[in-house]
Formats: structure tokens, sequence, C-alpha cells
């Protein structure tokens, strides 16, 4: 019995010393801090540059079901050089806008090339729900992979306010300036062709991508474009307490998920909370919504907000004032 509890006593000393030998060799995982962000926007900014001065698109219908109609249409790119050397740059295509988006005292560009504005009603908001096809892409191919990252080719929705949505920051600024389609068949093989969708291309920064976070496919600090088609725009009110999520953004810095826009300090967002002031009254029992138009969309003059104790706060960020608005 001392033996088996020597030959233990051996056996976790060799296993301990091996791992404490293990940690010295490696060092420890080395911990790289981000780049500074203000230094890496000049880089891309110059590399999104000239990716834009030395290439031309051209626009390809895509197939989605074999059959003789097009579901959409979607861009092509090329370098300007040889037989291409007369096509025009990107950079000098009158559809091509720019917009300036700030965070964290950086100043990013966004390049638009605007194929179709869309000709539906609505814009999205920065936290509304959109149906999309898109294709992503890097600016260049690396070695052991393909400039195609990501795609969908049949629509999908992107809940644009939500991290779990999926949407960076690039991709959602660039959105919110487009509408959805006007008019849509229902085609006897179940799919949907629509008419009037927007269509844009998105040349972004990686600071408004996932700067030092790599993803499948994409590299730390990648620049990133995106070719987009919007079909569908819902308004969305994540917790269904009337105010719809973009008026939640009360910081005005059109993210719905910091700290800023948390009234009562619970940890939980006001676009995701039903009682944006902890004080047992739902908000969507201190305001009144009427969708005067009934198209689905609330606009601001269409809630009424309270204040009862007229302290220049609005009773459902006001914990003092709770009475029913809506009885």
């Amino acid at each position: 019995m001392n033996v088996i509890k020597y030959c233990c006593a051996v056996v976790l000393a060799l296993v301990v010393l091996y791992a404490c030998k293990k940690d010295d060799d490696d060092g420890g995982a080395a911990v790289v801090p981000p780049r500074d962000r203000g230094e890496q926007q000049i880089t891309d900014d110059a590399a999104l540059q000239d990716y834009l001065r030395t290439h031309f698109y051209t626009l390809e219908d895509v197939f989605v079901n074999n059959d003789a109609t097009a579901e959409y249409q979607a861009t092509k790119f090329d370098t300007i050089a040889g037989a291409n050397s007369g096509e025009q740059s990107i950079l000098d295509s009158p559809l091509l806008t720019t917009k300036k988006i700030t965070r964290s005292d950086v100043e990013y560009t966004l390049y638009v090339l605007n194929l179709n504005k869309g000709e539906g009603e609505h814009n999205p908001t920065f936290a509304d729900s959109t149906l999309v096809t898109y294709k992503g892409e890097l600016l260049y191919k690396p070695k052991s992979s393909d400039k195609v990252f990501d795609s969908a080719i049949n629509p999908v929705w992107f809940d644009l306010g939500s991290p779990a949505g999926g949407a960076i920051e690039g991709f959602r600024e660039s959105l919110v300036d487009f509408e959805g389609a006007l008019n849509f068949v229902q085609n006897s093989d179940g799919s949907v062709t629509y008419t009037g969708y927007g269509n844009l291309v998105v040349f972004m920064p990686s600071g408004l991508a996932y700067f030092n976070e790599p993803r499948s496919g994409i590299p730390t600090y990648s620049p990133l474009i995106f070719n987009i088609q919007l079909y569908k725009v819902n308004q969305t009110d994540h917790d269904r307490d009337g105010l719809p999520s973009y008026l939640e953004d009360i910081d005005g810095d059109r993210i719905v998920l910091d700290s800023d826009d948390d009234t009562d300090g619970d940890n939980t967002p006001n676009y995701i909370d039903n009682d944006d002031d902890r004080d047992g009254t739902l908000t969507k029992d201190e305001i009144t919504v009427n969708d005067s138009n009934n198209d689905g969309f609330i606009t601001p003059d269409e809630i009424t907000y309270y204040d009862d104790d007229g302290d220049g706060i609005k009773n459902h960020l006001d914990a003092d004032d709770r009475d029913l608005k809506n009885e």
C-alpha cells in the first residue's frame, strides 16, 4: 500500500515538474497590444484609396434558381491594367461617396458606391432589422485563401442593433442611407424577385470592421469590401416596450448596446430592458404610442411622453414617476 502511495507521489511530482518546465520553455502566452487606432486608420485609408484608384467594377446578374430570371445584380472588381487600361477607376466614379464616422476620437472614412439608392418607403436605422443579400471580400487575395470570406446569395435577415445580429459598424452605417425594394414578385418555385432594391458597395477600414480580432478568412487589421442588396426593412423594438430601439439610444452615438444607454444601471441597455428606470412600471405603460398611419414604423411624433413631476426627465426614465398611462 505504501509502495502504491509512493509511486503515485512520484508520478504527480513528475507531472508538476513537466508542466512547470513547459511553462518556462514557452515563456507564457505573449500578449500583443492592439495597434493605435489613429495610426491604423491612416494605413487603412491609404490602402483603400489605392484599391479604389487601381480597380474598376462591373455588374453581373446573379441567377439563384437556374432559371432565366436574375434575382439581383452584384459587383465584380478587376485591376485597371492591360486590356482594362481604359476603364474608369472606382475612385473617379460619380457614384462614389464618402461618409465620416468618429469613434474613440478617431475619424474613419467609409467609401460607398451607390449603385441604387432603393425605391422603398423606409431607410433602416442603426437598430433595425434588414433583409439582404451580400458578398464580403478582402482588398487583396491572401496566399492561402480566397478574397471572398462570406456571402449570402439568398436573402437573410440582419439585426443591425444586436451584437448577435453580426452586423459590423461599417456594414450598418452604410446600409442606413439606403432603402428597401419598391416591389416583389412571388415566383412559382417559391423564390422572390425584388425590383427597385437598394444596391451598394461599402469599402471600410478595419476600425469599423473587426480591427485586431481575426475572423475566419479575415486577417487582423483588414479593410473590407461588402456588396449589399437591401430588400426589406423591419423597424425593431427589441424589448417590445413600445419604443423603437433606435429611440433608446440615450447618448446619441448610434449604438444602442453601450453602458451610456443603461438608465437604471442594471447592466441591461434600455433597448432590451422593458423597465428602463427600474421603478416597477413597465416602459410601455409610461408612454403612449399611436401608429397613426398604420405603417408599422413608429416616428417620434407618434409617441407621447410624460413628465409628471416636471423635473425635465421623462417618466419612463425617471424612477420618481411611475403612474400608469394606458389603463
